[in-house]
């Protein structure tokens, strides 16, 4: 995660009460929020939350129904062309026929504010198939193609979409390790993830999406607290694990028994831990965390489903 001080007075993405329908579906729904230079912010949301469309109406790719978009004071279209958005998508059609350097080549000659192609092509981990055909690669080689057609040039602004999609670990650890670099030069980088724990470990920022709305919006640190519910496990050795006194504990909110361990998530855990020994048992191993991103995301997702399904 960058240390870089953050400038919270400007404004690089700014939504104002924007909304995108599909017929009768709402995709994005009075989506307020404004980014800031330096950070890197990570886009989560259960599949149909609104994610794709709402990096369509920023990257001016789609047009809202009602609300403004606006990247650096103007409009999308009026940024990207002045080359302060870089971006890497998912649906992203890459052009056959050509070899990774000439593509990373045209790239850069398009960019008003062009880097050199032998740097692209080092940072981006493609030089060693720089002379291939685009359409012989990977899928894995194929996003850090996409990668460096997004880094082509000096923006301001990289947007991310499913970034590591069938990169190997190690090309994982390469590539946000360079993300990092972008956002400690000032540069805000916004990425769409289904990897949680790589918006756990990267991002300054998370924002969930729901239904097209934002749900939450603050740190992992922030998020994971929002849950309100923390991991208890413990070992039950040389009892019969009786899993509906177990389901009658206080504040439970999931129960997960394998073996001779259980797993349980509670709203309130030290109710839960003195209620589990109000039945006599006595649990080994006892552990009491927070809850991980992941968990923390299904939590409060399920919450909003059940409060709108009301």
């Amino acid at each position: 995660m960058t240390t870089t001080a953050l400038n919270t007075t400007t404004e690089v993405v700014g939504f104002d009460r924007v909304s995108k329908s599909y017929g009768s579906v709402r995709a994005v729904d009075g989506l307020t929020l404004a980014l800031h230079p330096g950070e890197t912010v990570a886009l989560l949301g259960p599949n149909g939350a609104g994610k794709s469309t709402t990096l369509d109406l920023l990257l001016g790719l789609r047009q809202p129904d009602s609300g403004t978009v606006r990247i650096f004071g103007t409009g999308p279209r009026e940024a990207i062309v002045a080359g302060r958005v870089g971006a890497m998508l998912q649906s992203g059609g890459l052009m056959d026929e050509v070899t990774v350097a000439e593509l990373v080549r045209l790239a850069c000659d398009l960019h008003p504010r062009p880097y050199k192609v032998s740097d692209v092509l080092a940072r981006a981990g493609v030089s060693k198939i720089a002379d291939r055909k685009v359409d012989k690669l990977s899928g894995g080689q194929a996003q850090r193609v996409r990668f460096a057609l997004a880094t082509a040039g000096d923006s301001d602004l990289i947007v991310l979409d499913e970034p590591t999609t069938g990169m190997d670990v190690t090309t994982r650890h390469a590539f946000w390790a360079t993300m990092r670099e972008q956002a400690d030069q000032g540069r805000t980088v916004l990425f769409a993830t289904h990897y949680l724990e790589e918006a756990d470990a990267i991002a300054d920022r998370v924002l969930v999406l729901h239904r097209g709305r934002l749900l939450a919006d603050g740190t992992a640190a922030e998020i994971k607290a929002k849950a309100g519910a923390r991991r208890v496990s413990f070992d039950l050795h040389d009892t019969d694990i009786d899993e509906s006194a177990l389901r009658a504990l206080p504040f439970l909110t999931y129960l997960d028994v394998s073996g001779h361990t259980v797993r349980i998530q509670s709203s309130d855990a030290d109710a839960t831990v003195h209620a589990l020994y109000g039945l006599g048992l006595y649990p080994r191993n006892l552990e009491v965390a927070g809850l991980g991103l992941e968990q923390a995301f299904v939590a409060i997702t399920e919450a909003e489903e059940a409060r709108t399904s009301c």
